[in-house]
């Protein structure tokens, strides 16, 4: 069993189950995308710690992971970095989430992340939302930010609220 598997084993046996969490309403977006960060993945972080310790933070909290499988080579990805940026997301984010951005290098790397998750990732950004215990909750369509391009600011907050605000 992995790492993240363990901790989310442990986790759940230690009692942070889902359903504890009550996610803030989305924030309503007025402003355009200003910003694109260039960078937005750490090219050189160790994901598996980073999600350990997000985990961890997460089942401490009440808040959910978002893993954002990407790479800065992809423009998609970092529009939805931007966008979580934004001066109007970003405290409803940090309310909510602890974000992780994993570098996939050119489709490379850090993919036995997704697999633990039933995911092969043929698409950027993927993003999986886990609660506390390390459970994902939006199994359905991981990969609706791929075009985050054709995206308002305000539908890519949309499609992340309705992933937390009808877990399943």
């Amino acid at each position: 069993m992995s790492r993240i598997a363990n901790l989310a084993a442990a986790l759940c046996i230690a009692g942070y189950a889902a359903g504890a969490y009550a996610a803030s309403p989305a924030p309503q977006v007025h402003e355009a995308l200003t910003i694109v960060p260039q960078a937005p993945y750490n090219e050189t972080a160790d994901a598996h710690a980073d999600l350990a310790l997000a985990l961890s933070r997460a089942a401490a909290t009440h808040k959910y992971v978002l893993l954002d499988f990407g790479g800065n080579w992809c423009p998609d990805c970092r529009i939805t970095a931007g966008v979580l940026e934004m001066k109007e997301v970003q405290p409803w984010v940090e309310r909510n989430f602890i974000v992780v951005p994993v570098d996939v290098g050119r489709m490379k790397k850090n993919l036995d992340i997704a697999q633990t998750y039933g995911l092969d990732i043929h698409a950027v950004p993927t993003i999986v939302i886990l609660d506390g215990a390390g459970k994902m909750i939006n199994g359905g369509n991981p990969t609706a930010l791929k075009d985050a391009r054709g995206m308002t600011p305000q539908a890519i907050v949309d499609t992340l609220n309705g992933w937390i605000q009808n877990p399943g």
